[in-house]
């Protein structure tokens, strides 16, 4: 399983854009091939970011998505951050709990 996490922080103004593109989109996500979650979340701290997690089943799953129209418009909100954009993949061998 590829676990992937994009935490993005928004000037004030631009918040709202943000969450109209970026919801339908998760949506949209949550039934694709191989996707296994996909979740929006806004901080509770840090009023002004968004993380957006998405958790797919291989690697040909999650490269699929990064050459999608989806990931590609991502990446246009991504340009309406006020500083860089932290995005990481993580590569989960195992996982458990209750």
């Amino acid at each position: 399983m590829i676990h992937s996490k994009v935490r993005i922080a928004f000037p004030g103004d631009r918040l709202s854009e943000a969450m109209a593109i970026l919801g339908p989109m998760a949506e949209r996500t949550r039934v694709e091939r191989g996707c296994l979650g996909c979740h929006l979340h806004r901080d509770a701290f840090e009023t002004d970011v968004l993380i957006l997690e998405e958790s797919w089943a291989s690697e040909a799953d999650l490269e699929r998505r990064l050459r999608s129209p989806d990931y590609r418009q991502l990446l246009l909100v991504m340009e309406l951050a006020k500083a860089p954009p932290e995005v990481s993949f993580d590569t989960v061998a195992s996982s458990s709990g209750f």
